[in-house]
């Protein structure tokens, strides 16, 4: 038997029915309401067929298995009627596949992901692939969504309460031994085995020899089984989930809601009511947000210049340290090859250590397998010279802000270089052209600026001078994708835009610990309001010295519009006070393992003493939060950003900026130009001309425009 349609490909081998999913012309295979119909259909036509004894689904996708549903089916909907009714169509054929008379069994290589997980759940059997492109999800909480296709209600089932929250509450992967480990997966195999042990299990399966092991301990059985105890893990999971969401989040609570019920009130009753939550989330604007994040960050993943991009095989990084090594190692998990180097061939080696010491902690939580872990960390050469470095690609410098060891550091590199070899910066402030300055071919240079730590944060921002090439531009943004960042494209200027919008929200933190606001208050404040870390904790993980050399670069270009500055950061870098780096801060950071960090209350002699003064939490939010937010159109305004979308994508991303809100452009958009606009006008009139509204949002606030359509 050989069928092939629109998008299943249907093959047998003994009797087994192997049913391959391929989007055509899509690199990943998405839940479409074409492809839904076309599998019913395929499900009746086999469950009929006397010559099937069981069903193997897979995909035909190199890397992937099914990467979600089709946002766009969303976005065909406005009612939280009829989102809960394209809910309900998902159940039905899932419930098909569930009840399916024959033996249904999935074989998952590469990214699961949302409806291809829950796909996978009302199957019989489970087998995932052993590679490392293979990671399993239900990431909705991300987009503000609950799992719509009964995924809270069959994960619990499958693995337990208290294994599934953790999933469905973060989105968080689930890697192929994670997947064994937890009773999601019956098998991991070889990826080139996936057949033959897929045909092999529904065998089994259609034999009746096979009983699935219940993988949860003694402790959760018990726990999970009582309904008083139950109870309580519920409550726990609201109380700890509330502490972290701060409320803004109101998909995660509905996560525990739609699980939850379904202990209460049964199966079916669980998935209706599992609908129901669906429709609601998915007309909130925390979700609309969320989802319209999500468009970005996916548009930004294709580069705009493709037919310009030049091959790039072998990247240099200059600096050891823990922003070069981290760049050194997210290119070598892509496959490039990586000259790691630095002035001493011990503080190179130390950098590589650290590479060393990151891949062996995925392998312990076998995230990676040993391997890959070998095969990557192969591909990391140290060195101390510049010898060699005409067979480089692409150099990216990661040394420390100073703008005369950066010129002359990219004479180094061109002497050694030829004109084929692009020079990039990760530069958080230095604008580029002054790097570029008397260097032999300075439309080779770029900045690149990565975020720390890089392994973990998802944006690189680009920027680019008027003597930027665009097979540059295109080449960076290329190697930028391929390093699994979100790309925006800036134009050069000081401080570019993630840098420039967060130094006057930074300066606001410490004219308020200046007015007597304490650490603490700023802290859980800005929390509240939605940032993931307090506005001090950020000044100590980037470096107080390296604040007051923002602030340095960055001052005259606000003192020249009538803005306040404080000074305070210079002060403490002087005095020692450098934050984490040293163990001295806002905060102290003790020695030893599980010690928490503690506010410096001697901080306070630099902001006139112990004694501190109760502020109203809007005021601290709308003083902090609108300095990012005008700024931010300043920067469009300027042309330092090339589109909103990017400035949203930028400030979200890379500093924290509350994800719910849309980013900044977005949250004028939310709350109306004119109102931001006179909550500007309002600070201006009580604490100066750094708070005056961008001539930009007084025009839209007039016009009654909008940033989006």
């Amino acid at each position: 038997m050989k069928n092939r349609s629109n998008i299943l490909t249907i093959d047998q081998e003994q009797g087994i029915a192997i049913v391959t999913l391929n989007n055509p012309g899509e690199k990943v295979n998405k839940l479409s309401e074409e492809l839904i119909e076309e599998f019913s259909v395929t499900c009746d036509s086999l469950e009929q067929d006397p010559r099937v004894e069981g069903v193997l689904l897979m995909s035909g996708k190199e890397e992937n298995f099914i990467a979600g549903a089709d946002i766009g089916m969303f976005k065909a909907r406005e009612t939280a009627h009829e989102l809960a009714e394209l809910s309900r169509v998902g159940h039905q054929i899932l419930l098909r596949v569930e009840h399916f008379a024959k033996p249904f069994v999935v074989a998952i290589h590469g990214s699961c992901m949302g409806g291809g997980t829950e796909l996978a759940l009302a199957c019989h059997y489970r087998i995932v692939s052993d590679h490392p492109s293979t990671k399993i999800a239900l990431p909705e909480v991300k987009l503000g969504l609950l799992p719509g296709m009964g995924g809270t209600q069959r994960l619990p089932a499958l693995i337990g309460i208290q294994k599934s929250l953790p999933y469905l509450l973060t989105g968080r992967n689930i890697y192929p031994r994670q997947a064994k480990r937890n009773g999601f997966a019956d098998e991991v195999v070889h990826r080139h085995g996936l057949k033959e042990a897929g045909i092999r299990a529904a065998k089994k399966l259609a034999g009746g020899t096979f009983v699935r092991k219940d993988r949860r301990s003694l402790a959760e059985k018990a726990l999970e089984g009582n309904p008083a105890t139950r109870a309580l893990i519920f409550a726990q999971a609201r109380k700890q989930t509330l502490a972290q969401t701060k409320g803004n989040y109101p998909a995660a609570m509905k996560i525990i809601d739609s699980v939850e019920y379904r202990y209460k009130h049964g199966f079916v009753k669980g998935m209706d009511n599992e609908s129901k939550l669906f429709g609601e989330l998915a007309v909130s604007p925390e979700s609309r947000a969320l989802v319209q994040l999500f468009f970005g960050m996916t548009h930004a993943k294709n580069n705009p210049m493709e037919n310009r991009v030049r091959p790039v095989e072998t990247i240099a990084v200059l600096g050891a340290g823990l922003m070069g090594a981290g760049i050194a190692e997210v290119s070598a998990e892509q496959g490039y090859r990586v000259w790691l180097k630095d002035q001493t061939a011990d503080r190179a080696l130390k950098g590589k250590a650290q590479i060393d010491e990151n891949l062996l902690s995925k392998v312990e939580k076998r995230i990676l397998n040993p391997m890959d872990r070998d095969r990557q960390l192969s591909r990391i050469h140290t060195t101390d010279s510049y010898d060699g470095f005409g067979r480089i690609d692409l150099v990216i410098e990661a040394v420390f802000e100073d703008l005369e060891l950066k010129r002359s550091i990219v004479k180094e590199v061109q002497r050694e270089s030829g004109s084929s070899t692009i020079f990039a910066s990760n530069t958080s402030s230095l604008p580029i052209s002054e790097i570029a300055a008397g260097a032999r071919y300075p439309g080779n240079i770029i900045g690149m600026h990565y975020f720390s730590p890089v392994q973990k944060m998802p944006l690189l921002e680009i920027i680019k001078t008027p003597k930027t090439k665009q097979w540059v531009l295109a080449t960076a943004y290329d190697v930028g994708v391929k390093q699994g960042k979100t790309v925006i494209v800036v134009n050069d200027g000081p401080g570019f835009y993630t840098t420039r919008i967060l130094a006057p929200f930074m300066n606001e933190a410490l004219l308020l610990l200046e007015e007597g606001a304490s650490v603490e208050q700023l802290e859980s404040t800005m929390k509240q309001f939605g940032f993931p870390v307090g506005p001090i904790a950020l000044f100590d993980e980037v470096g107080i010295d390296v604040g007051a050399h923002v602030s340095e670069v960055l001052g005259a270009l606000f003192r020249e519009r009538g803005a306040k500055t404080s000074s305070k950061a210079a002060e403490l870098a002087e005095a020692g006070y450098l934050g984490r780096k040293n163990g001295k801060g806002f905060y102290l950071y003790p020695s030893g393992k599980g010690k928490k960090k503690k506010v410096n209350r001697a901080i306070y002699s630099y902001f006139g003493g112990e004694k501190r003064k109760k502020f109203t939490p809007e005021e601290i939010q709308s003083r902090m939060a609108l300095m990012m937010v005008n700024e931010a159109v300043l920067c469009l305004q300027e042309e330092i950003l090339l589109s909103a979308g990017d400035g949203d994508l930028g400030a979200i991303l890379g500093l924290g900026f509350p994800p719910f809100l849309g980013g900044p452009f977005r949250y004028i958009d939310r709350e109306g130009a004119a109102s931001v606009c006179s909550a500007l006008e309002k600070l201006q009139s009580k604490h100066g001309d750094r708070f005056r509204p961008a001539e930009m949002l007084q025009e839209m606030a007039s016009s009654g425009k909008a940033f989006y359509d």
